[in-house]
């Protein structure tokens, strides 16, 4: 048909179907923005250039997709390929869902099948809405929680404290030991090995050692581990000896009922080097790990001349002579579980326990 044609001409009724058909070779344009079967673009300069002539266009993708408005913006033609690829695997995913979706509406209620997908269906769509919710209501609880962190003193050596209530022990590494001069007084005669999750040479306890906190010192024991992962974590044994409160409302850590408050550090006055040491610190103190769980199975060799014995013997805290001890000391007023650790760490000494018992 001719542009000089009318439809009368050619014969052309009411409620006849037409169809338009062009002749012409496709444009530089069209090609342009043609793509693979993959999603990437078969010409990605041409691609690009055509984006960025368009203002408008760059303007709705900014809003629409900013991560590849950017790419487009930059020089980048392997990331954009890369992203187009993404792109189309996401949008053939979500077709694939919505057609599962739609054949499930369709489906043999009597199937047992389709009634676990249906029943999946509904389960992913609950978790969905409570992801949403979340985003709109508690969108914090995406973010990184950043640990508690607080300036002390260790023998006059300065340090970034880790304050965990969860963790049973206060725990010092065996480098920050060196380097607060407080290995001399490492006491290698209760060494072991702490089980848990991981597992942790105990190179010994350093029976007390003072600590500033604010203005004030503090006497504090450590138990002194090879963790190279970890340097300083200040634990709930401390904590409970020296009436501490931790104030998250006014962000501090405050010492002996409230006589000392120091606040907690912000993630900017936090060593970026800590964040290994906040994972080692939360395997060890909420999922068991070495010392400073509560149930870890902490095996420590007995005191024989500043030596520890390599030997297997029996293990001395079985037995009715344990229970016996145990039940002497509990009678003193003491609780079940603080006796035998107790007990544990002094490898059945009743004298030496109760007097740590006695002290703490």
């Amino acid at each position: 048909m001719r542009n000089s044609e009318k439809l009368s001409a050619l014969g052309v009724k009411d409620e006849d179907l037409l169809m338009m058909v062009s002749n012409a070779a496709p444009s530089a344009s069209a090609n342009a923005l043609s793509f693979n079967p993959d999603g990437s673009a078969v010409n990605p300069g041409a691609f690009q250039q055509h984006i960025k002539n368009d203002s408008n266009l760059i303007a709705q993708l900014f809003q629409s997709d900013p991560d590849l408005a950017q790419v487009i913006l930059g020089n980048d033609l392997n990331r954009l390929q890369e992203l187009l690829r993404q792109r189309h695997r996401q949008k053939s995913e979500l077709r694939r869902q919505q057609d599962e979706e739609l054949a499930l509406l369709y489906a043999d209620p009597f199937d047992v099948e389709a009634q676990k997908k249906i029943e999946a269906a509904i389960r992913q769509k609950g978790i969905d809405e409570n992801w949403a919710a979340a985003l709109e209501h508690n969108p914090e609880a995406f973010a990184r929680v950043v640990m508690l962190y607080v300036d002390m003193e260790v023998n006059g050596v300065p340090l970034k404290a880790f304050v965990d209530s969860g963790a049973q022990s206060t725990i010092i590494s065996k480098s920050c030991a060196e380097r607060c001069g407080l290995l001399r007084l490492l006491d290698q005669r209760y060494k072991g090995i702490a089980h848990g999750v991981g597992q942790s040479e105990i190179l010994g306890p350093i029976h007390v050692a003072p600590i500033k906190i604010g203005n004030i010192f503090y006497p504090c024991s450590f138990l002194v581990l090879d963790a190279p992962n970890m340097e300083f974590l200040f634990g709930l044994d401390m904590l409970r000896k020296h009436q501490c409160i931790i104030d998250l409302k006014d962000s501090v850590l405050r010492v002996g009922g409230g006589e000392v408050s120091v606040p907690f550090l912000q993630e900017k006055d936090i060593p970026s080097r800590f964040l290994d040491e906040e994972r080692f610190a939360k395997e060890a103190s909420s999922s068991g790990a070495p010392v400073t769980s509560g149930t870890a199975d902490t095996s420590k060799n007995s005191p024989s001349g500043g030596q520890s014995s390599g030997s297997a013997r029996s293990n001395p805290t079985e037995g009715p002579d344990f229970e016996a001890k145990v039940a002497k000391l509990v009678e003193l007023g003491f609780g079940r579980d603080a006796v035998i650790q107790a007990l544990k760490f002094f490898d059945c000494n009743e004298e030496q326990a109760a007097g740590y018992l006695f002290g703490g």
